[in-house]
């Protein structure tokens, strides 16, 4: 039995949504975040921390990361764009950091 997936946020669900997740934005469909680090380590760290937390929502982020910088992007493929298991992980990845 396959878990149901959520559904597409309408702009305005997500306009709204926005306002909870302090540093996230809406961009070509997607909520993206950069995150800075004093270094390698701590960035890797923090990717660590996020990739446990993505795999127990079992969403996973798209997200790159040079030295000191990661950057995240959220969508929900097989809703189509943006859904509240978005919202959920960025609060949660925020959180490591805010």
């Amino acid at each position: 039995m396959s878990k149901q997936r959520p559904a597409r946020l309408s702009d305005e669900e997500i306009t709204d949504r926005l306002q909870r997740v302090p540093g996230w934005t809406r961009i070509a469909g997607k909520l993206q975040r950069s995150f800075e680090f004093p270094d390698f380590s701590a960035a890797f760290g923090f990717m660590t921390r996020a990739a446990l937390i993505a795999e127990t929502l079992d969403h996973h982020p798209e997200w790159s990361n040079v030295y000191n910088r990661v950057e995240i992007q959220l969508t929900t493929h097989d809703a189509g764009g943006i859904s509240q298991l978005d919202f959920e992980l960025a609060l949660r990845i925020g959180g490591l950091v805010d």
